[in-house]
Formats: C-alpha cells, structure tokens, sequence
C-alpha cells in the first residue's frame, strides 16, 4: 500500500492533461482517506485473527465457528494487503447531486462509519457496471481507474450528461478534456496478455454485468462465442451469487466452478481473489473422481458414445443391487442364552431399514443394528436384551451371511467387472446388444478412460465409502470408552468430596450426573472421523465453463452434486467439437433440467476484426447457423500465412519485437514451450488468449464438425496476431 504522502496518481507526461489539480484533486482526498484508514483496518484485522486464533478449540460448533471466523478474516486480510487504495476502482457521479461514490473490490468503511468503497456486488454499486448512454441509471458521469503497481497510470471518464458542462468544457468539476476516444474497456483489449487472465473488473460492459447479476433460480445458459467474455461472466457471476445470495454462502453448499481443463483453472486461478471471493470451489470433471488424473482419453468413438449416455449411469444402480440380495431361507443363529430362528421376512425388513438414498456400503451397519434388534426381540424374556445383543453381534455365521447377502464393495470393482464379465454387464444394461457388450470389454478392467469417469463417480455416490462401517464401529467403540472414562473421573471426584455441593441451589452432583453435561464434555475432535470430500457436494450453485461439451453421462456427476438445479451454463454450441444439434433448452431439458433461461452475448471485446474475418467462413461452412459475434476493434493487423518451416523465425521476430505478452503455437507436438510461448492443442487451448498464435498445418487437423471446431477455436484465441502455416505454403 502507499504511504498516505504519496500521491495515488501516476500519470504519464503524455497525459498531462489529465493530471490537472481540478480533474483529480477531489480522487486524490478521497483515496488518501482510504489508504489512511486502510492502514487501521489492516492493524485491527491482524489483531483479530491472531485473537481467533489463539482461542481454545472448543468443541463441536465452536471450533467450526471459530474455523470459519478465522478463514473469513484471513481472506479479507489477504485482500487489503494484496491491493492496498487500488481496491478501488472508480466512481460515479449522480444526477441528484449527491456525494460521488467510490466502487471497490471490498467495501471499506471509515472509523465515522461513511462509506468509503462500496463493494462492487452490492446493489449500489449496479450503475458503474450497468449505466449506458440509453440508460444512465441516474449517473451524470462515471470514472473508471487504470492502476499499476499500486498507482493510478491512467483513467477514463463517461460523461451521460453533459448539460452541467460549460462552452469550455469545465464544469461540475469534470472536463471534456478527460474523455478518450475509446471506453476504457476497449482501451484495455489491447494490453499486452501473461500467463494468467488480466483482471478486468474495473471494466465489466453492462451487458455483461446484466448477466452476471441475475437470479439463482433455475439454470442460466450464458451463451456467447469467442472472445464475448464469456468466462469473465462466469467468474464473476461466481464472486457475486456468494456474496448477493443468502441462499448460496458458505454454510448453505456454497458455489462450484467447473473448468474445462488445468491450464484454464491456473489461467484463471488469480481472478476469484481479486474480486474479494476466495470461498469458490474449483475444478475439472476430471477432479470429481479419484480416478481422474491418470485417466487417458477414450481412444475407440463407438466405446466413448456409449459410455456417454445417460442409460450407462442408470446401469449403475441395478449393478448394486446385484449385491443386495437378502436370504430366502430361514436359519437358526446360536446365541449364549438362545436359539433364535431367523426368517427371510426378517431379513427384508432389516434391508428396509435404510432411508432412502443411504449409499450401499454405508447403509449395511443400520442393517446389521436393525437385525440385531429384531432378532433380540425373539429372544427369550428372561434372557437379558443387552447380553442377547453382544451374542449376536458375535455369531460369525450371521455375519458372514450379512456378508453374503449385502457385499461391501469398491466403486472400481463395480465398474471394472462391468467391463470384465459379459454377463454381469447384459444383467445390468439389458438395453445393450451383444456386439455391444462385446465392445465394452477390455483385456484391463481397471485401465481407466476419461469416458469412465461419469460411471466410476455414479457408483461411488451410490455405493459410498467401503470403510464406512468399519469406521462407525471404531467411533462407536472410542465414544464409549471416553464415555467409561468420564463417567470414572466424575465419580472419583465426587467420591472424594473433591466438588462443592451448593452451586446456587442446583446440586452439582446432579449437574455432573447429567447425560448431557457428559456428552458436551467429550472431544468430538479425538474420534476417529473419515476427511470430507469437498467436490462431493452437495453445493447451491454450479458454475460450468465450456458446456457445449459435456456429455449426458457428465451432466450426471454435475447434476448429482446440484439437487436445487441452480447452474450458470456457459457455452458457444458452435465450439461443440461433437457437434450441438439441439437448442440450448432442448439439450438442457433432455438431462432433467427444465426451468431454463438463455442470456446471450454477441460482441466480441477480444478478437480483431482481421481474425474474425478469417475465422468467420471456417465454422459457418460446417456451422451455417453459427453464432459469430461482432467484433468491436480493428487493429491493422492482417493474418500472416507461411510455411511451416518459418515457424521459429516468426517466433523470434514476434518476441524480439514484443519484450511482454504471451504467444501460443497451436497444432505442433513436436514443439516444447518455451519462455513467453505455450504449445497447445486446440482442445486445451479452449477458454484461453494469447497475444500471438501461431497455427500449424491446421488443414491436416480433421474434416467435418470436430476439424472445424478446432480450427475456429484455435484462431480465436488471437488477441493481436494470428499465423497460418501449412507444409505446403
């Protein structure tokens, strides 16, 4: 953060205009008044946490109230040191002459309690995002900043009104003179890219703001193509449903962030913090299932087509059940006091003893306990229920029959015989034909494919942890022995006249008798407890990018994770690489989803003109009904083509004359990346941008749909320059 006697200004002598005391002076009192209280903020947030956290850890709710008052703290801290007065990112002045008002990524507020940020998510800060020359949302003006390394460099004023403004251009304190002939979203498209996205908050369109403020309900498709901001959508909408929406904080399933890769994750990674959010899961489908990482793509198109259909994951649930068959003959089971006759009719209402929806292997302990007690109820009557029960849990012939009859089982053992034994797999998807089923082995079951993915996560959300039971007996075991042991301290003491008796007229023996009391006093946090899945879910609200792309099977593992069926849907169906027939609602219906609404976003802030103009034919000869959008910029520069083996001198060139910026050559395994340039496919270079790239033999890339796809996509990712080489060039 700067010194308080450091000006918040740092404006180029080529801007001198702009560095007039009566355009700026008003900016620079006000963010002085931030840094200034900034400073005691930041002393008496680290006083806080540092109180949070030397508290004892309690037990129960207390240490998950204390944990999450620390997380909460440190995040915050984490920001207002991370940005210091350039929290702030402009102001707006009003029509009704009130006070102008500052947006910030956090909202601040002074010690007198004034506002001095007014975090970007609130409702008052709408008009800085949303206000157009149609529709000024009571704002004469609006400044937005542009900082570096902490100090304003450059900034653009929108001025809605200009009747306040004299023949002189002065006027209300503003000038004519600091207006640009370019907004400052579209002055900055054309800094130079890095290895992360570029944040971008400060100068969110209103037609993308309008997106990102709308209501959780339902699924919202945000579609768009190249270069609309699709993904600056999506991140956003994420940082203020968490903060907007009660329904979708932390405590009530919190948000998910679904990307399509790794490198678009790390791309994006710095953005969520910066727009004051840390709380956001996020991942890949691929992170959904432990599998995932070493999961190779699905190299045959029939076996992956199949597999990507929702009736595969419907096979699921009767593979299951194959493993919950209760005994259809009565026995006898031998116990210290009695014999007891079982029947079959036991059994069936011990397996009906689950609720509904209790994952196969976490449910067979109820089973076993709601065995156990019907089986005691047989007992003779003289025999004492407690000791009939510790007989039965011991019979090894009831257990192993339990065994038998309700199998624990792996989810990758469930799945891998699918692919092992051609029987199991017709019992359990009768819809397959034989050839099918034959194309669905494999010499290694468990040789996993991303097409696997969807299946190994429906079995293990049906059939839940294996070690599940045996840990709910080990914490049983462990919560009755701290139980022992309390009961044995407080008897000690109070056989030792070691407590005071009169404890203002209630008896603090009863109080240490007291069930209750007992139990608060055991450490929940010493017994043993299996670590929670965070990307289990169930969460409020999903975010996914690149949808286009999803298969049904994948819709699943999302849709599983999403019960309310509140989704943000991000997508250009015509960067679809299996192709996208249907309408968005149509698709969307078909997986279970029906209350749907389509935003859509056609201006292109990314790419310039003279990529889109080649661009443009590539997908509407595969895609007539393509969505291209408009770009908004021209910048002179045309599409070089060339032939391959010109590909390290453009390299060279481009880099010799660019000392910053990113460049990318898509489409070339043979080249390893170096510093400042990424070497892509076209498939993982979806969802990023790249001041150069390079395109190599993109011709040889495929035909039909998927070659079209990819070749689109891959020249989109230009922000400045896009080469063209072909062997025969």
């Amino acid at each position: 953060m700067n010194p308080v006697n450091t000006s918040a200004f740092n404006l180029p002598e080529r801007l001198a205009a702009k560095a007039r005391p009566e355009l700026i002076a008003a900016d620079e009192r006000h963010l002085t008044a931030i840094a200034d209280d900034l400073g005691r903020q930041l002393a008496d947030l680290s006083a806080r946490l540092e109180a949070e956290r030397r508290k004892p850890s309690g037990l129960g709710q207390e240490t998950i109230q204390r944990d999450a008052e620390v997380r909460r703290l440190a995040a915050r801290l984490r920001a207002m040191r991370r940005f210091g007065v350039d929290l702030c990112l402009g102001r707006m002045v009003f029509a009704d002459g009130r006070d102008p008002v500052y947006i910030g990524r956090l909202g601040v507020a002074g010690a007198d309690g004034r506002d001095l940020l007014i975090d970007w998510r609130s409702p008052a800060a709408e008009p800085f995002f949303g206000a157009t020359y149609a529709d000024p949302m009571g704002l004469t003006a609006r400044r937005r900043y542009r900082w570096t390394h902490g100090r304003i460099t450059d900034y653009w004023d929108e001025v809605f009104d200009t009747s306040g403004f004299g023949a002189d251009g002065a006027g209300a304190g503003e000038s004519l003179a600091t207006l640009d002939d370019q907004s400052a979203f579209i002055a900055s498209l054309g800094a130079s890219r890095s290895p992360r996205m570029r944040d971008v908050l400060g100068t969110i369109a209103a037609d993308q703001d309008a997106i990102i403020r709308a209501g959780s309900h339902g699924a919202l498709v945000v579609d768009g193509g190249p270069g609309t901001g699709k993904t600056v959508v999506a991140l956003h909408r994420a940082a203020y449903l968490v903060y907007s929406d009660p329904h979708l904080g932390h405590h009530r399933g919190g948000v998910l962030f679904v990307g399509p890769h790794e490198p678009y994750l790390a791309y994006v990674a710095d953005v969520l913090p910066s727009l004051g959010e840390e709380g956001v899961q996020t991942c890949t489908l691929r992170d959904l299932v432990t599998e995932g990482a070493a999961a190779v793509a699905e190299t045959d198109p029939e076996v992956a087509r199949l597999k990507s259909s929702g009736e595969l994951v419907d096979a699921i649930d009767a593979a299951v059940r194959f493993y919950e068959q209760p005994p259809r003959k009565s026995m006898t089971v031998e116990t210290d006091w009695a014999d007891i006759r079982s029947s079959p009719a036991d059994w069936a209402d011990a397996f009906a003893a689950p609720d509904p929806g209790t994952p196969h292997n976490e449910a067979r302990e109820q089973i076993w306990e709601a065995l156990i007690e019907l089986l005691a109820d047989r007992a003779d009557g003289d025999a004492p229920r407690g000791e009939i029960q510790k007989s039965l849990r011991r019979n090894r012939e009831l257990r192993s029959t339990l065994d038998n009859a309700w199998t624990l089982i792996e989810a990758a053992d469930l799945v891998g015989d699918l692919w092992s034994v051609p029987a199991y797999l017709k019992l359990c998807a009768p819809f397959l034909t034989a050839d099918q089923v034959r194309t669905l082995q494999r010499a290694d079951a468990q040789a996993w494919t991303a097409s696997d993915l969807p299946l190994l996560d429906a079995a293990r959300r049906r059939l839940g942890d294996p070690q599940a039971a045996q840990l709910h007996r080990r914490r049983g075991a462990a919560l009755a022995a701290e139980r022992e042991q309390r009961a044995k301290v407080i008897d000690e003491l109070l056989a030792n006249d070691m407590v005071d008796f009169d404890f203002e007229g209630e008896g603090l023996v009863s109080m240490l008798r007291n069930q209750d009391l007992k139990d608060a006093l055991i450490d929940e946090e010493a017994l043993p407890r299996s670590e929670p899945d965070e990307l289990a879910g169930p969460f409020a609200h999903i975010v996914v990018d690149e949808a286009q792309e999803l298969t049904d099977a994948q819709w699943r593992m999302l849709l599983s994770r999403c019960p309310s069926g509140s989704l943000t849907i991000v997508g250009d169906r015509a960067q679809a690489r299996s192709g996208f027939a249907e309408s968005w609602r149509e698709r969307l219906e078909r997986i279970g989803l029906h209350r749907v609404d389509v935003s859509s976003l056609s201006i292109n802030y990314r790419t310039p003109e003279e990529v889109m103009a080649e661009a443009a034919p590539v997908i509407r000869a595969a895609l007539p009904d393509a969505n291209v959008p408009t770009s908004v910029r021209s910048n002179g520069i045309p599409v070089t083509h060339a032939a391959t083996s010109e590909r390290d001198a453009v390299l060279a060139a481009w880099l010799g004359e660019h000392p910053d910026g990113i460049a990318c050559v898509i489409g070339d395994p043979g080249f390893a990346a170096r510093p400042r340039v990424r070497s892509l496919t076209p498939e993982s270079a979806k969802g990023l941008e790249f001041d150069l790239v390079v395109l190599v033999d993109p011709q040889a890339w495929g035909d039909g749909i998927q070659g079209a796809v990819d070749r689109y996509v891959a020249m989109t990712r230009a922000t400045q320059r896009l080469v063209i080489l072909t062997s025969a060039a």
